[in-house]
């Protein structure tokens, strides 16, 4: 008799297991997309063991060029219409192996792209940007451990509903401010509870989900990993609760604003730096009344140094911008300080526990690209030793004298394409690409009308 197989990540012998038992039938194959979503194929659970653990599979490289529609958008150089989309290569990470226990009898590997022909990595995919960092760090011997917050809104209607009805009338899943608040947390149990059993059983601990600031707003906290790992959780979880959701009909929203009125959505991410068992961000050393090494201070300065001109991997949509609003839980400066909401860096813990929160993505974030920028900025920072500016005392909101964060996707787009440190840290190519992509999604926006000038100018103007 087999020995029946636990949760958490599976080696392929223990896919191979569970597939015996019958237990698993379909394995999903994907890997994110310019917008963080996951794409692929679902494999007969025998063929992937058979064919695609060693051999991978394909799909149309137009996947990393079209928009939120999935329509092909010309004027990208890897893909279009004059080299006739033709494919890439996934290869399956079989780190990344587990089963995806809210779905039925299902795993689900992620994967790296690689160009068909050469089987280099495809440089624009968000997984290939975040690697070619993490390599950076392990050639200096370093392990980049994070974490994640992310925060989502719960409403009543499926999401087929809410299509139908032009995404209005929302009608959220609590009714007052419950942040903390179990009593109003208990009536979204039905999905809250599933997910937290259904992450764990799917190699995703999770520590916590509380109620937030908004109606029907809330917030999951999973157990820190090295980074690559952390982004893939990320993706993981916006995956598990939008499939539990539709199971339920009921709907959750990642975005990051998805009301004038209420509270934005956030992806606070925390980082530090390790050698085997060391904290690098640990020292003898003192930034204002923090203990900290000279690591720490300058990985802070660098990080905070291209805030502006990486802004549109923290904050990748039109909708990101409408975040950024004094008083609002969400830093509008960039700025830093021992324990602070209202900046975008709030230094949390010390010795062992010593780490940097940044509070600038929104829960929209593509996590690969958000860390990518993370990361690329603070090696920076310690190869140029970037000192960062004084800790800010009191509320930064309040402040007239710091550099804000950019307050549109079109200037974050602009100072993202000229940028040099962007180009020489993250090459041509990438730059070009992503440009495009956010040049497209403002294009695309400028273009549209919109409820809110439908309400103010149909009668009256």
């Amino acid at each position: 008799m087999t020995k029946s197989v636990g949760p958490g990540i599976w080696s392929v012998e223990d896919l191979t297991t569970a597939v015996a038992e019958g237990t698993i039938e379909t394995v999903m194959v994907a890997f994110p997309d310019l917008y963080g979503r996951l794409m692929g194929k679902r494999f007969e659970a025998r063929f992937f063991l058979d064919s695609v653990v060693k051999a991978g599979t394909h799909g149309c490289n137009y996947l990393l060029t079209v928009d939120m529609e999935m329509e092909p958008i010309p004027g990208y150089a890897s893909a279009n219409w004059e080299k006739g989309y033709g494919d890439f290569h996934l290869v399956p990470d079989l780190s990344s192996l587990r089963p995806a226990t809210w779905l039925d009898r299902t795993a689900l590997v992620l994967c790296d792209l690689e160009d068909s022909g050469s089987h280099e990595r495809v440089v624009e995919a968000p997984r290939s940007i975040l690697r070619n960092q993490l390599e950076r760090t392990a050639a200096r011997d370093l392990t980049v451990l994070t974490a994640s917050e992310l925060e989502y809104y719960i409403y009543r209607e499926s999401y087929r509903d809410l299509a139908r009805q032009g995404f209005t009338g929302l009608e959220p899943a609590g009714w007052y401010i419950e942040d903390y608040h179990l009593l109003q947390g208990t009536r979204v149990e039905d999905l809250n509870a599933p997910a937290r059993r259904h992450l764990g059983m799917s190699g995703i601990p999770v520590e916590s989900t509380k109620g937030e600031w908004g109606l029907g707003q809330h917030e999951i906290n999973v157990q820190y990993s090295e980074c690559l790992e952390m982004a893939d959780r990320q993706t993981l979880i916006k995956q598990c609760f939008k499939d539990l959701a539709g199971s339920l009909g009921v709907s959750v929203t990642f975005m990051a604003k998805v009301s004038a009125a209420g509270a934005g959505s956030s992806c606070h991410l925390h980082l530090s730096l390790w050698n085997g068992e060391n904290n690098l961000f640990d020292g003898d050393g003192a930034l204002g009344s923090v203990r900290c090494s000279d690591t720490f201070r300058w990985f802070l300065g660098g990080w905070m140094e291209h805030v502006e001109e990486l802004m549109v991997w923290y904050a990748p949509t039109v909708n990101s911008y409408k975040r950024f609003q004094s008083l609002s839980w969400a830093p509008t400066r960039i700025a830093w300080s021992p324990d602070n909401r209202t900046a975008g860096f709030r230094i949390v813990g010390e010795g062992k526990s010593l780490r940097i929160e940044c509070r600038i993505p929104g829960a929209d974030c593509n996590p690969y690209l958000a860390y990518a920028a993370a990361l690329a900025s603070g090696l920076d920072g310690i190869e140029r030793k970037i000192e960062p500016p004084d800790a800010f005392q009191g509320n930064v909101y309040s402040s007239q004298n710091t550099k804000r964060v950019p307050s549109t996707l079109r200037d974050a787009t602009e100072r993202f394409e000229k940028s040099v440190f962007a180009r020489e840290t993250f090459g041509d190519d990438v730059v070009e690409h992503y440009a495009h992509f956010f040049r497209t999604e403002q294009a695309l926006y400028d273009r549209s009308v919109t409820d809110w000038e439908r309400i103010r100018y149909f009668e009256r103007i």
